[in-house]
């Protein structure tokens, strides 16, 4: 009976040690199985977007520049935050207070740094929409290089003060040995991480769709009168509204899989780490990060193309990155 009862302990030695949290065959299985494969698929998809819109020169726009900044957030999920996360949510943590902070410091990156793309994302189509004759000139790809890199800067600072009192005094939220607790200002967080980016991405995507709307509109009760300078206008509109309709899905999605995460922060401003809540918030961020480059299969056809000329090794080729892939 003693022996049973010291193998429920974390720490047997410890009288203050934590009592092994009992975990269920489904949660193993999710975590030991499922969590790797998603893991895997979101790595290699991920990867494929990164060198298709690196290696080819047709595609180096500025919206591509910013799916190229969203692709290397959800690689970084699949490459770094997942088997960081699978350490945390084991039932004890064994390696120490200090590390409990630093490998919760790569899994924080991961979400504001997703949003201030979908951000960007949001404000490069409602210029694109509702000031297209302004567009090239305000978004040029060295204003862009500059966004993603204050977007990236702002989510690294952000959370070395949001997890600044975690590292002045390390494991001082720990209930008992064995445990990895990571405490939070909720509200703060909330704010600045959920409703201030996603009341700008909702706002910007009214005011897209309202403008699309219109711009259909004109273009049906328009379209037996115009020129060839207008019909010109006509097509550039079009693959504008285009494309921010398939942005669009991929923000929907964001919202859809982010939205959880935020809601915990609602109730309380506590993560322990291998909750049953903790596994399924993290699971719908690894979704998220595997969804998108699914989306640009089934709208992008230079995606698809991209993928093919990767696969048979076409991008070894001297000039391949000259290609025609649009």
């Amino acid at each position: 009976m003693e022996t049973l009862e010291e193998a429920e302990l974390c720490f047997p030695q410890l009288n203050a040690s934590c009592e092994k949290r009992p975990r269920s065959q489904s949660e193993a299985l999710l975590i030991y199985s499922l969590l790797p494969c998603f893991s895997l698929l979101t790595v290699v998809l991920n990867l494929l977007v990164i060198i298709s819109i690196s290696h080819f020169r047709q595609l180096h726009t500025p919206t591509n520049l910013l799916l190229l900044s969203l692709a290397v957030s959800d690689f970084l999920v699949g490459l770094l935050v997942v088997p960081f996360q699978i350490l945390l949510i084991e039932p004890c943590w064994l390696l120490g207070d200090l590390a409990c902070v630093l490998c919760s410091f790569l899994p924080f990156i991961s979400v504001p740094a997703t949003a201030g793309n979908m951000v960007l994302i949001s404000i490069d189509r409602y210029v694109a929409v509702c000031d297209p004759l302004r567009y090239p000139t305000k978004f040029t790809q060295k204003t862009v290089k500059g966004l993603i890199l204050l977007c990236w800067v702002y989510s690294v600072l952000y959370n070395l003060l949001f997890l600044f009192d975690n590292l002045r005094q390390t494991g001082k939220f720990n209930s008992c040995y064995g445990e990895c607790v990571i405490t939070i200002n909720g509200t703060v967080d909330l704010v600045m991480r959920f409703i201030i980016p996603i009341s700008a991405i909702i706002i910007l995507y009214v005011r897209v769709f309202v403008v699309a709307v219109s711009q259909a509109r004109s273009m049906r009760s328009h379209v037996a009168a115009v020129k060839l300078q207008r019909s010109l206008t006509v097509t550039v509109q079009r693959s504008e509204l285009k494309a921010a309709r398939t942005l669009g899905v991929v923000v929907a999605v964001f919202l859809m899989c982010y939205c959880p995460y935020f809601g915990v922060s609602l109730f309380g401003s506590h993560f322990v780490t291998g909750s049953s809540v903790n596994i399924l918030m993290f699971n719908m961020v690894v979704f998220n990060s595997c969804l998108n480059p699914v989306i640009y299969v089934f709208v992008y056809p230079w995606f698809r193309k991209c993928i093919k000329l990767t696969f048979t090794l076409q991008i070894l080729k001297s000039r391949s990155c000259h290609a025609k892939v649009l």
